[in-house]
């Protein structure tokens, strides 16, 4: 931009995305200045004036991180879901208690073979409290949707060739508590909604078409927060496939180090795995390559991993003179980890790590790569409109974009660890994370919490913190001194290059308490205390770890408590809070503050302060629920960014019916005076205080509001707010004009009301339904607190002007088409092309098939026996225990034996009959249902049978009679099912 021609702005109200589209080629900082600057080019009136106030499509997709484990696939899809609990059956009788007990012998929906066929089929991330209508009755701080229970069944095939290996189910994150089965046996318990749960399956594992069954029973009913935590299996699932000396699962420590004469290296550790029966020799091979592609340093070292025992190797590889990773330019390395055993590569890693130093002087704030930063830092939760808690990989960059137009350099993830994949994209974008623990507790369960989250995020340039608790009422105690101290030495023997926090709201003056066991003194609000607590400490560091706390309706500048409304003008802070122009000259004017985190930069569902019912959301955020701009993000983005002249007036300028009344006009800017006009008129001029932003006080006239912006008495800037027309028509804006068609790609739709002139009427509030071809919406919402409309479906009404359709494309290249239609509106269609793109790697779903596997064989006799002979139910000892597809020989003498099973089939089976396929048969014999004769195999040679299953409800008992021919065992040598 040229510095003589000043930048016209037409009534910009949404929000800047358009600077993203450049964040594959430069960093963050240069992004957020380039979507400024390129929302701010000149441009003609009759150009700009009816544009809506969002930027035009990029057409770059969100970046994906390559594969960094090429032994992990994708597991997403072909999960069955129940809504409610499913009690367990009572267990009666001798024989079924004894088999109860056993190891694969779960009940009820936890059982192998249970009938799921009515169950419907869902993909993950899945959130069914979205679903959930909202309740009066229901818990305000989860937003009055219930939660309740649920359960997950899948089917999982392993190929015979994956026998030997080591394999791991790696679950994202489960809201909230859950109990996990693998083929009939619990594998674990867990006891957070967001920490992951690895489950090593390799013992119970079987292979070919022994088919296997993951269930999971999610316990909702739970909480662990204050706010919507949402329900079920909210995060991505991985299968983990690796050779049977492996790197384990967050087995890589690789964080750099700036030594004491400046010189660089990556110390490594790489912590393995064998399941092998012997010790196994190997190499570690670490090669790290900069962002340019070339490999510039290289070093192994060897070591030997015990049969069944961790082990770790260590090397370090020195680095001259790397390109540091900042919040402007997050420079990110290669770091490609082999395990190299007898000469050949068994397993890999590869991983994202970036150079930088960071430090808390407790006079001087923050230092990143030894320069001074203010943190300008959002809280957030993890929840967006429509889609809950399971936010889509792409919906999460959409998210991280926002707050960096917005000028944000630091999240915190309140008040849990976050997915995976979020971090990710911070570590790229180039944000300044504090990492918090979710459950103040030091038993060995919640303390493996704590170590989970350090070994998976000991290695991300981003994270500069671990917070160990939030707002503790032990925080001023000496229990909770020691809690803490416990935690810190904890977290240290992890990783000691970060400080360690906790966010207090008390008891910091206490003569024992919390902030005498962390490194960085966190203060939630409190302001009016950090001039007594740094003269009390001068010694130790403090940070702002949360503040604000002050409401905004979007779109709304007159306060209607009666109606749960609250102006935008930034005058409704929280009792405890403060305003956004207050909250935040108390940390710019103190240099011993490292910064903030205001509470919050989106609105989140739950926790509807200061309101209840119908609110059902929050209003602090920068960014209501749908990441639409409240003045806020206007008032934060002229305050946090400097180099870039920014100018937007407050509010819109359709006030029908209060002409001649004054209105409360704000210019949020970072030049130095602004100049403003009505319909060419001069109202005034003001010199800028960036912490209080100029005001007039205007007499309401349609027309023509025009701000002209200053810097050293050069225009620089304009912003125009015009009186519209009545809504004619709809309009929708996509994030991007092209998606990846590989199932998993999303975006947000913007739906807006125009004039006749083309012009956004901010004022607009209809409905509007939406159809959708190539994709499919996958959640809907405006923004609007007190709406109850469902969050899922195809219609939402506009709330201030505004609307969101978030929609999933399909996989192959086609055509995605979006339609919204109105009453008496012209209606609106957006295009987007989907990209032929190669999906991740997966699992195919697998049909569930009822296998028949556990059965009993009576002794061999000499002659033909009963196939109805009665087995005792309490014995467990002279029939054998065998599985279809083992033959075993069999006790006693003589050819004849008899093989029992009891099978419920299906509902299909059930109602309209199947069939039951035995394979591999070996022996001469008849097959025999419920007490009926209905198939016979004439030879001895293994072989399928085939024989009808009638129709007809509950158990059914499977005898089969076999006769040897002398020279082998008889039995049954392969699988046996039930097919419709």
């Amino acid at each position: 931009m040229k510095q003589d021609q000043p930048t016209i702005r037409i009534s910009r109200r949404l929000f800047l995305a358009n600077g993203a589209a450049l964040g594959a080629a430069v960093g963050p900082a240069q992004v957020a200045r380039a979507a400024v600057a390129r929302a701010a080019v000149a441009r003609s009136e009759e150009a700009t004036a009816g544009a809506l106030p969002m930027p035009a499509t990029r057409n770059a997709m969100p970046l994906r991180a390559p594969v960094e484990d090429p032994g992990r696939l994708l597991l997403d899809g072909g999960w069955r879901f129940h809504l409610g609990d499913i009690p367990m059956p009572e267990i009666r009788g001798h024989g079924w208690s004894y088999n109860s007990a056993k190891a694969g012998q779960a009940q009820g929906a936890a059982a192998l073979y249970y009938d799921d066929s009515d169950w419907p089929e869902v993909g993950l991330p899945h959130d069914w409290a979205m679903a959930m209508p909202v309740a009066e009755s229901a818990n305000v701080s989860q937003g009055y949707r219930r939660r309740g229970f649920g359960w997950y069944r899948r089917t999982l095939r392993l190929d015979p060739q994956d026998r030997g290996r080591y394999l791991e189910i790696q679950f994202g994150g489960i809201a909230t508590n859950a109990t996990i089965w693998f083929n009939g046996s619990v594998v674990a318990h867990n006891w957070s909604g967001y920490n992951s749960v690895y489950v090593d399956i390799t013992d119970l594992a079987r292979y070919g078409d022994d088919l296997n069954t993951i269930v999971v029973r999610v316990d909702a009913q739970t909480m662990e927060g204050w706010w919507y935590e949402g329900a079920g299996l909210y995060r991505h699932v991985w299968l983990l496939k690796r050779d049977a000396t492996y790197i384990a699962t967050d087995g890589i420590h690789a964080d750099p180090r700036r030594g004491p004469d400046g010189a660089w290296s990556v110390p490594v550790t790489a912590t393995l795995g064998n399941i092998g029966k012997d010790a196994a020799a190997v190499t570690i091979e670490a090669m790290l390559i900069d962002p340019d592609g070339r490999v510039i340093a290289t070093q192994t070292a060897g070591g030997t991993v015990p049969s069944l025992e961790p082990a770790d190797v260590a090397l370090t590889l020195p680095v001259a003179t790397p390109r540091l990773w900042s919040v402007e330019t997050p420079t990110l390395y290669t770091l490609r980890i082999r395990l190299i055993r007898t000469g050949k590569t068994v397993d890999e890693r590869t991983l994202r790590i970036g150079f930088r130093t960071l430090r808390f002087d407790a006079a001087t704030g923050f230092y990143l790569n030894d320069r001074p930063l203010k943190i300008k830092g959002t809280c957030n939760h993890q929840d967006h409109a429509g889609v809950g808690v399971a936010v889509p990989d792409a919906l999460w960059d959409w998210r991280l974009r926002r707050l960096k137009d917005l000028g944000c350099n630091a999240i915190r993830f309140s008040h849990n660890a976050i997915a995976t994949e979020v971090l990710d994209a911070c570590d790229r974008l180039g944000f300044l994370v504090m990492s918090e623990n979710r459950n103040f507790n030091t038993s060995p369960d919640y303390m493996a919490q704590l170590e989970w989250l350090v070994r998976r995020d000991r290695n991300r340039p981003s994270v500069i913190m671990w917070s160990v608790f939030n707002e503790e009422p032990m925080q001023g105690t000496p229990a909770g001194y020691e809690m803490v101290r416990r935690m810190s030495r904890t977290v240290k023997a992890l990783d000691d290059s970060r400080p360690v926090t906790a966010a207090m709201n008390s008891g910091m003056f206490a003569p024992v308490n919390v902030s005498q066991a962390v490194d960085l003194v966190g203060f939630n609000y409190q302001r009016d205390q950090y001039d007594r607590f740094h003269a009390a400490n001068p010694t130790l560091p403090m940070i702002s770890s949360e503040d604000t706390s002050s409401f905004m309706t979007r779109g709304a500048w007159t306060t209607d408590r009666a109606a749960h409304v609250m102006a935008s003008y930034d005058e409704e802070p929280a009792d405890w809070g403060s305003t956004h122009r207050a909250g935040w000259k108390s940390i710019a004017e103190r240099p011993f503050v490292g910064g903030t985190f205001v509470w919050t930069g989106f609105d989140y569902h739950g926790e509807p302060t200061p309101f209840e019912w119908p609110s059902v959301s929050s209003y602090f955020g920068i960014m209501d629920l749908c990441g639409f701009p409240k003045m806020a993000f206007y008032l934060h983005r002229a305050q946090w960014i400097d180099d870039v002249p920014l100018l937007d007036l407050m509010p819109h300028w359709n006030w029908s019916g209060r002409e001649g009344q004054p209105v409360k006009v704000m210019a949020l800017t970072n030049v130095d005076t602004v100049r403003l006009l009505l319909n060419g008129t001069v109202i005034g001029e003001q010199a800028v205080d960036r912490f209080t932003m100029p005001q007039w006080q205007v007499s309401y006239a349609p027309g023509r509001l025009e701000a002209i912006g200053y810097r050293g008495g050069r225009e620089v800037v304009r912003s125009v707010v015009e009186t519209t027309g009545a809504p004619v028509a709809l309009r929708i804006t996509p994030d991007r004009s092209v998606m990846a068609a590989d199932g998993e790609d999303v975006q947000p739709f913007t739906i807006d009301a125009v004039d006749a002139r083309g012009r956004h009427v901010p004022t607009a509030n209809l409905p509007v339904a939406f159809a959708v071809t190539g994709g499919t919406i996958i959640g809907l919402g405006n923004g609007d607190p007190i709406s109850h409309e469902a969050e899922q479906g195809d219609r939402r009404a506009l709330f201030n002007g505004l609307a969101q359709v978030i929609v999933r494309a399909e996989q192959g290249a086609r055509t995605l088409s979006l339609k919204a239609t109105s009453a008496n509106l012209r209606s609106a269609t957006t295009t987007v092309r989907l990209l032929a793109t190669v999906p991740r790697p997966r699992v195919p779903t697998t049909a569930a098939t009822l296998l028949v596997q556990d059965w009993r064989q009576s002794p061999a006799s000499a002659t033909r026996p009963s196939p109805d002979i009665v087995l005792a139910d309490n014995d467990m000892n002279s029939w054998l225990f065998v599985r279809a597809g083992e033959i075993q020989p069999v006790q006693g003498q003589g050819p004849w034996s008899v093989l029992r099973a009891k099978v419920t089939p299906r509902r299909p089976v059930r109602e309209r009959g199947g069939k039951l396929v035995l394979q591999g048969v070996v022996g001469r014999g008849e097959v025999w249902i419920d007490g009926k004769r209905v198939g016979t195999k004439a030879g001895f040679a293994p072989a399928t049978l085939i024989v009808p299953m009638p129709a007809g409800e509950g158990e059914r008992i499977v005898s089969v009679l076999l006769e040897s021919d002398g020279t082998q065992a008889s039995g049954l040598g392969g699988i046996v099912f039930v097919e419709e």
